[in-house]
């Protein structure tokens, strides 16, 4: 099982010092992987309309004041040497298909084939009507096109590629291509059916978040539900339903989560540690093969570095 961390990019936690400090301290402290969100322009934060947390707000402060996601994934690649790098989640409409594809081919050879693609279709309707050019209601549609353009454009030595949305015609040239063959692996999240399904048919990891208020895998027995669900799907469309990961994001823990779900289970990642190192080791025992954490990024970079560090040692240790 690997463990991850969200690092900020967004609010006062993202200024260059202190993300190079969390990315390499936590590194050192032996995290597998860190993520980085994606947002390009947002409304008022403060209006409710968040699909992750309970109020409908975003968590922590800030979050308009960001950096915009593939650079700072460069940038934190050149800090680091070994942790990798997961877009959590990449909306994949926001950029054009070839120039998200080169962008991405380019990160996952300068990092030295560290890059995981995390990506998801999106949800936030004024953030498409400013800043993507496909029709919001076609984001499903877009975002499976272009995933197989991407592929197409890294596996392919002469691509050629024509779809709806995406148009490559033969006798270019597209290099490099990725370190990793035959691509970056891709976690595809989400926890709706059409992105259960797009898992199912192109991703190497289901990658879902528990809070989804539509669609919540908040309690032992509801995740277990979705990655049954998950294996029908990915053996229904053809593949082996073992290879398929499952990568579980955990946006809150501990005492500030409340202990009991709407279907009446305790809640996953409620309570103590001893209670979080239990749920760390029954997801294992379900198929789970990694998770990341959202840390308290209020209290600035010593307090989270000191967080980091006592939640390693005293629970994924021991798992």
């Amino acid at each position: 099982m690997q463990f991850g961390f969200n690092l900020p990019i967004s609010g006062p936690m993202s200024a260059p010092e202190v993300m190079a400090r969390l990315a390499t301290e936590a590194e050192a402290l032996g995290y597998d992987y860190l993520t980085l969100t994606d947002h390009l322009i947002l409304p008022d934060a403060n209006a409710p309309g968040y699909p992750y947390s309970e109020s409908g707000e975003f968590y922590g402060s800030g979050p308009t004041n960001r950096h915009e996601l593939l650079a700072a994934t460069a940038w934190v690649a050149a800090k680091t040497s070994r942790i990798r790098l997961v877009t959590a989640v990449l909306v994949v409409p926001h950029r054009p298909a070839v120039l998200a594809a080169k962008t991405l081919a380019s990160i996952d050879v300068l990092s030295g084939g560290r890059l995981v693609v995390g990506i998801g279709a999106g949800w936030l309707k004024a953030e498409f009507d400013a800043a993507v050019t496909t029709p919001f209601a076609e984001r499903g549609a877009v975002t499976d096109e272009y995933l197989d353009a991407f592929r197409a454009l890294w596996t392919e030595s002469s691509p050629r590629f024509e779809g709806k949305y995406v148009h490559v015609a033969g006798g270019l040239v597209f290099e490099p291509k990725p370190v990793q063959k035959p691509h970056p692996p891709i976690w595809v999240g989400g926890e709706s059916g059409p992105s259960m399904r797009r898992a199912a048919r192109v991703g190497d990891a289901w990658y879902p978040i528990g809070s989804n208020n539509s669609h919540l895998l908040d309690t032992l027995p509801r995740l277990q539900a979705g990655i049954v669900r998950m294996r029908k799907l990915t053996e229904a469309a053809g593949r082996d339903p073992a290879r398929m990961q499952v990568v579980y994001r955990v946006k809150r823990y501990g005492s500030v989560v409340p202990a009991k779900a709407s279907d009446g289970e305790r809640r996953l990642f409620s309570g103590t540690d001893a209670d979080v190192l239990a749920d760390l080791r029954n997801l294992r025992e379900i198929g789970v093969t990694g998770l990341d954490f959202d840390f308290e990024w209020t209290g600035g970079a010593d307090a989270a570095l000191a967080e980091m560090r006592r939640f390693r040692e005293a629970v994924l240790a021991r798992v």
